[in-house]
């Protein structure tokens, strides 16, 4: 068998892996592989961070569904990665790092450049590999692209020595890959999925409470049927939102801290609640000994180590979500016990009540004359984009009122970082996803705090043709943190005053984007307009309301019907 350097046979199995495009930032331990990649077809894009690298590509794995690549260089390459690796992890979206190291002969010897990024990485990754042995070198980078996608998906690092870049090998033939050590289950148990749907039956109060799992798994319409045939209201977590059309009269929105009051309160009230994907964080729990208290749970996911991780549940099915949730549907098409209008007409005094909640409390705010509210940017968002935007954001008020003003009615639209909470993810997240959708809006809902952790990516949106639109609510604050110490720490502002803040118009022109800008309520539509309509990296600064706050709020420690209303 002829033999071909390792960087060729990197770049001829992303080929074969299906990888069109990926993003990084060259250095020396993998320069012999830049060298290869730019004569391949696969697009490289250059970023100006290495966490942009990351997080771009994560925006493409979670706006697609696909494998998303990030190449970083060794020592503070790879360490620059590992915020954006945690997201990835924490969110569970299947991500390949490639790193370069420092030649076998120096690991070990506190080389130039060189780190433990397989020990740094290790708490943060699904799975990551030191190549050692040139012949295993596209075993390992197959292995991990299997592993980033099946069972519950994350990031997976492949550690690739210079040495190793620049050895001969022979080049395998792809053989199915079977590991001992690894073996999801993805088929629901038929007798789990029995006690499941009887019990959906007999409830008389069921939430269906949706986390990103059934994105993750493409069980969208599965759940939809679902929820719709059997009269069941859904409220969603922040990484579940879109799973469940976000305009559907049965949709009660996000639950949790930042949830609305319908879901809150429904999730409290329930006799049975029906887990999908989600892993009952603490966000979305509060005090835990007050949590739905009064129903029974069933609980999905593919990760066994989830159930009962954090509440006990009474059902318990281990399977992939979409095929959990088509077995569901699979057994009332065939069962004699369901009578879908008998159904219907059991649950609809539930769901009368939890529109009579919603109708009480719903998600609103005080208008103040030409004052900029933060939730009155969103909805106008919406409203001109008919909710058809992919939606990325920042982490804190931003984010929340993007989650609770924006109606998703479809998965993949909103790419925001749940678990980690990272700030600057935004941004290089929606160059990510632009990449993989050119033709449609994408917009960063940011905050002037976190749109500066990445902002030198404005330069890789311009250079890679990446039009996207970001939207900055603009309060000179670290808003979630000033909220907090405006409510629980006596109004002592310490820290959170964003003095010195750039001209984000001025910045914009800089990097050859579009500024605009709004002080006024009556300038926020034309702004927006003129923003959708440019072909162009375009920034919106919104000079908002300074202290507004996100509401419903569930203080730390709180049970989540103990919610600040105002």
């Amino acid at each position: 068998m002829s033999k071909i350097k390792g960087s060729q046979a990197i770049i001829k199995c992303l080929q074969e892996e299906g990888v069109e495009l990926l993003f990084g930032y060259p250095g020396g331990a993998v320069i012999e592989l830049y060298d290869e990649l730019c004569k391949s077809p696969i697009r490289h894009v250059l970023v100006r961070h290495e966490q942009g690298a990351v997080h771009a590509a994560d925006g493409f794995a979670r706006a697609t569904g696909k494998v998303g690549v990030a190449l970083l260089t060794s020592g503070p390459g790879a360490t620059n990665g590992v915020t954006a690796i945690a997201t990835a992890y924490c969110d569970s979206i299947p991500l390949v790092v490639l790193t370069g190291q420092v030649p076998r002969a120096l690991i070990g010897n506190d080389a130039f450049q060189e780190v433990d990024i397989v020990g740094i990485t290790r708490p943060c990754t699904k799975h990551n590999y030191l190549v050692n042995d040139p012949d295993d070198l596209v075993p390992v980078l197959r292995e991990a692209f299997y592993l980033a996608a099946s069972g519950r998906p994350g990031p997976v690092l492949v550690d690739l020595p210079k040495d190793i870049i620049g050895s001969q090998i022979a080049y395998p033939p792809k053989k199915p890959i079977k590991m001992q050590t690894y073996q999801p289950n993805v088929n629901p148990h038929p007798n789990q999925v029995e006690k499941a749907c009887r019990a959906c039956l007999k409830a008389k109060r069921p939430v269906l409470y949706v986390g990103g799992g059934v994105i993750l798994s493409g069980g969208n319409q599965e759940l939809t049927h679902l929820a719709r045939r059997l009269n069941i209201p859904v409220t969603m977590t922040l990484m579940g939102l879109g799973g469940f059309p976000g305009t559907d009269p049965l949709s009660l929105g996000m639950l949790g801290m930042h949830g609305s009051y319908a879901a809150n309160m429904s999730v409290a009230k329930s006799d049975l609640l029906i887990a999908v994907g989600a892993r009952f964080d603490d966000r979305v729990t509060g005090r835990l000994d007050a949590f739905a208290p009064q129903a029974k749970i069933i609980h999905i996911d593919i990760d066994p180590t989830s159930i009962s991780k954090n509440v006990e549940v009474d059902i318990p099915i281990v399977a992939d979500c979409k095929l959990a949730l088509a077995a569901m549907n699979g057994w009332l098409d065939k069962s004699s016990e369901f009578n879908a209008q008998e159904v219907v007409e059991l649950h609809q005094p539930w769901v009368e009540q939890v529109k009579e909640w919603d109708a009480k409390h719903p998600l609103a705010y005080m208008a103040e004359g030409e004052v900029i509210k933060p939730q009155y940017v969103i909805e106008t968002l919406h409203n001109l984009t008919g909710g058809e935007a992919i939606i990325t954001t920042e982490v804190g008020q931003n984010q929340m009122w993007a989650a609770q003003f924006y109606k998703f009615n479809h998965p993949r639209r909103l790419l925001t970082s749940g678990g980690l909470g990272t700030m600057g993810y935004g941004l290089p997240a929606a160059i990510g996803a632009q990449m993989a959708f050119p033709e449609a809006t994408v917009i960063d809902v940011a905050g002037d705090g976190s749109i500066q952790m990445n902002i030198q990516e404005l330069a890789t949106a311009r250079e890679c043709g990446a039009p996207v639109k970001i939207a900055i609510l603009n309060n000179n604050y670290l808003g979630m943190v000033r909220q907090w110490q405006e409510l629980f720490y006596n109004r002592h502002y310490a820290s959170t005053v964003m003095e010195v803040t750039p001209d984000f118009v001025a910045l914009a022109q800089a990097y050859g984007a579009v500024g605009l800008r709004a002080k006024t309520k009556a300038e926020v539509e034309p702004v927006i307009k003129e923003a959708l309509a440019t072909k162009n990296v375009v920034i919106m600064d919104f000079a908002i309301s300074r202290e507004e706050g996100v509401f419903p709020m569930v203080p730390a420690g709180k049970a989540t019907t103990e919610m600040l209303l105002v």
